[in-house]
């Protein structure tokens, strides 16, 4: 793929896909999409996980902008940063449009054969 002037640095976009890459992950970030702000109890719950596995996917998460915490009396309640969501949107749109752009000059090429 050609490398646009407006690309991003990919190097940078990678820990945000590397954290959506995981099931139990993206199981987080749709309940507290779907949910608001959850406790890691609440998370916990259902999850087929360990509270520290849980822990620990936050962890991950937060280390890629996707989600972060903030102090509620004694519970940390954690929340999606949409900001990262909207750029992963925007990152696979770019990608989309590259494979549109080379199919079509592909099928373009293969036409003029």
């Amino acid at each position: 793929m050609r490398r646009s002037s407006a690309a991003p640095s990919w190097k940078d976009s990678a820990p945000l896909f590397a954290a959506l890459g995981d099931e139990t992950r993206l199981r987080v970030v749709a309940r507290l999409s779907e949910e608001g702000p959850l406790s890691i109890t609440q998370l916990t719950e259902g999850a087929g996980v360990s509270r520290q596995a849980v822990t620990k996917h936050l962890q991950v998460l937060a280390g890629a902008g996707l989600v972060k915490n903030a102090r509620d009396g004694r519970e940390n309640l954690w929340q999606l940063e949409p900001s990262r969501l909207v750029e992963a949107r925007r990152l696979l749109d770019l990608i989309s449009k590259e494979w549109d752009d080379t199919l079509d000059r592909l099928k373009a090429f293969v036409e003029k054969c």
